[in-house]
């Protein structure tokens, strides 16, 4: 199992209908197989996450934030990692808002 206590992430890539980018960095802390994050920047005031993650490093999360126009978004999110050649993590995301249009999406997060 991966271990993602005390790293921390931003993200390379979203989709349009995502609000988090390159200002926006995730810190996460894990204890046991349960996994939560704090994040914010750009368009996120706060945030938060919770998730599960199995043996192999994958994670199901869900998530909630309060946006800049005082919106409060939730949605939930599956996580793959991919193990750069430097040793950092890459995860790839697939997400779906459970709040607002409901719509889905996908992201890249690199360790920072």
């Amino acid at each position: 199992m991966i271990n993602y206590n005390g790293k921390r992430f931003s993200p390379v890539s979203n989709t349009e209908n995502g609000e988090v980018d390159a200002e926006t960095v995730f810190h996460y802390k894990q204890q046991g197989n349960v996994l939560s994050c704090d994040y914010s920047g750009n368009t996120i005031l706060q945030g938060h996450l919770i998730g599960l993650v199995s043996d192999d490093g994958e994670i199901d999360m869900r998530y909630h934030q309060v946006n800049t126009q005082g919106i409060l978004m939730t949605g939930t999110c599956q996580s793959t990692p991919e193990i750069l050649p430097d040793g950092r993590i890459r995860l790839h995301e697939s997400w779906q808002w459970t709040s607002g249009d409901g719509s889905k999406g996908s992201s890249v997060l690199e360790e920072v």
